[in-house]
Parts: structure tokens; C-alpha cells; sequence
């Protein structure tokens, strides 16, 4: 606890000078987030931050604490957002939430990731279950890309496809629900196949059948 409210305590002394980061040099900016980083590791090393900038003048600054995905530390995600302050200004979040809107994304009128070499929309992506683990609660599922093949960089793909997911799903629900994921490239014929919007609509799907 008392490395908690050590945390919180330079935050709020520090609240200005981050809420202004935007403004500031490129050299002070380096310094504010070595200084985050630095503050944030004397409680723990494994965690990150994000922080989102408002639009408005009259929105809040949002502060998220992420684990990156490793179960291991969400508990102490959780106990730092838990002890965080009210700060005017603020907003305090947990792990990386959910960011993109299913509605754009079931028209087709979602903005397109680009990684590298690949450019995809969430609305070409398409899935299907390989298995599901009663005992973990996690599923396995195979991924349908429309320009996937043999000569593709898998290792670029996998990591294109997970920050997707983690987009659609949040940060928490991805690695609490997601075992394994496996890619191949989409079939002419499609009928038999889940659109990956509805990917959360299935894991609460199974868990609530699991539980009955």
C-alpha cells in the first residue's frame, strides 16, 4: 500500500506538468515519461501507461494503466486504480479498454489498420472456434484473412491480428478469453464463417452456456 500512495501521491504533485505534456519540447516530454515510467516501476516493473488527450478543453485527461496482456499482474492493475485520487482533470482506467465501434465496423466503414506491409479492416476479418477449454475458460479460434497466404510474414500478421482483437475485445477479455489463435486465408465460400465483431457476442455466448 505504501508504494500505492507513493505512486499517487507524486501524481498528483505531477498532474500539471503530464496534463500539459502535449505542449511541452520534445525534451521535457522525454523526461515526463521517463519520470511516469521510473514512478509507475517502483510499484511494479511489469506495468505500463497510456495516456489519451482529450479533444475538448472540457474533457477529462485519461490515464491508463495496462499489464500488457500478462494475467500475472491485472491484480495489481486493479489495487493501483482502485487507490487513485479525484483529480478534476482526470480519468483513471484500468487496462486497455475496447476502442473501436461495431456499428462502423458491421457497415464496412471502419478506418483500416496498417502494419508495415499489411493494410486490413476489422470488417474483412472473419473466425471461427477450434476449441474451447472448459477448465481455463479460454478458447481457441482459427482467423480468416482475406490477403493471407504461405509467403506472408506470420509474425507481423499475429501481432496485426492481436492488436485488432485487443481493439474489439479490451485488454482483459483478450487474454482471459483468448488461448490461441491460428491464421489462414479466407475461403471463396464464407457462409459457415463468424464475423470477428461478434467475437465478444460469442465468448459471453459460451460462458454463459458453460455456467448452465
Amino acid at each position: 500500500m505504501r508504494k500505492i500512495n507513493t505512486f499517487w501521491n507524486w501524481f498528483q504533485d505531477s498532474n500539471q506538468t503530464i496534463k500539459n505534456f502535449i505542449n511541452e519540447t520534445p525534451k521535457s516530454q522525454k523526461q515526463i515519461s521517463h519520470w511516469i515510467k521510473h514512478r509507475l516501476g517502483f510499484y511494479c516493473k511489469e506495468l505500463d501507461y497510456m495516456i489519451i488527450f482529450p479533444k475538448k478543453p472540457t474533457d477529462k485527461t485519461e490515464l491508463i494503466i495496462t499489464a500488457n496482456g500478462n494475467p500475472e499482474y491485472f491484480t495489481r492493475v486493479t489495487e493501483l486504480i482502485k487507490h487513485a485520487p479525484v483529480l478534476k482533470h482526470w480519468k483513471f482506467t484500468a487496462f486497455i479498454q475496447p476502442t473501436v465501434h461495431i456499428e462502423k465496423i458491421m457497415d464496412g466503414l471502419d478506418e483500416p489498420y496498417v502494419f508495415q506491409e499489411i493494410t486490413i479492416k476489422t470488417s474483412e476479418i472473419k473466425f471461427l472456434p477450434l476449441a474451447y477449454d472448459e477448465k481455463t475458460k479460454k478458447l481457441n479460434i482459427i482467423v480468416y484473412l482475406k490477403n493471407y497466404n504461405i509467403h506472408c510474414d506470420t509474425k507481423t500478421w499475429k501481432q496485426a491480428i492481436y492488436i485488432i482483437m485487443q481493439d474489439l475485445l479490451g485488454e482483459k477479455s483478450l487474454y482471459q478469453n483468448i488461448n490461441f489463435v491460428q491464421l489462414a486465408c479466407l475461403p471463396t465460400n464464407t457462409e459457415e464463417l463468424i464475423e470477428l465483431y461478434d467475437l465478444q457476442f460469442y465468448i459471453d455466448t459460451i460462458n454463459k452456456n458453460d455456467v448452465s
